[in-house]
């Protein structure tokens, strides 16, 4: 039991060692050895946990895409009023800041998109997380009386999956001119003009 313990902790280790060494350099040069170097292993270690930098890359992908979604998940679960679960959508939905390693790196695994149906399957498991969640919220907003939507609720879902992924890509690539609050207050106000005002928190 142990055995396994160990190799747990030493693959979130170098998950974490590649999201740090992305948020760094990028994804386009990653190699095996920068994210061995960053962990303090040799590349053949890193090799008897993944079979290549590609099964890494996908198993970081999937962790990142968990972590991201889960926590926004968590974070609205707390909240009772629909105004406040879309506020918190939006603000979770965002990058931090350019700093967010594993926003970039979300965002950058979207380029590989239809290099492999491996690839295919990470990046739209992370559309229909996102789409589940504004739909979740949207839904329960309509019952309580609070959204009046102007357009069909999988359309105004779509529209802030767009936004959240537009405007964080600039956030990440590092557009001074697209900040997380002004991001925030577009997606607010656009949601407003849909037909489903979010609470101003």
């Amino acid at each position: 039991m142990a055995r396994i313990k160990n190799q747990s902790q030493r693959r979130e280790a170098l998950i974490s060692a590649t999201l740090e060494t992305v948020g760094q350099s990028g994804l386009r040069s990653l190699s095996l050895a920068d994210v061995a170097r960053r962990a303090g292993l040799t590349r053949g270690a890193i090799l008897y946990y993944y079979e290549d930098l590609d099964a890494l890359l996908l198993e970081t992908h999937r962790a990142g895409v968990e972590r991201f979604c889960d926590h926004r998940d968590d974070v609205i679960a707390e909240l009772d009023d629909p105004q406040d679960q879309l506020s918190a959508a939006i603000g979770e939905g965002l990058p931090s800041g350019p700093d967010d390693a594993l926003m970039r790196l979300l965002y950058e695994f979207d380029v590989l998109a239809g290099t492999s149906s491996a690839h295919d399957e990470m990046v739209e498991n992370m559309f229909n997380r996102q789409m589940k969640i504004y739909q979740d919220v949207l839904a329960a907003g309509i019952e309580a009386g609070v959204f009046v939507p102007v357009i069909p609720v999988d359309q105004l879902a779509l529209n802030l999956v767009a936004l959240e992924d537009a405007y964080g890509l600039h956030i990440v690539a590092g557009n001074s001119l697209m900040t997380v609050e002004r991001a925030k207050e577009a997606m607010h106000a656009a949601a407003t003009g849909l037909g489903a005002p979010p609470s101003r928190s």
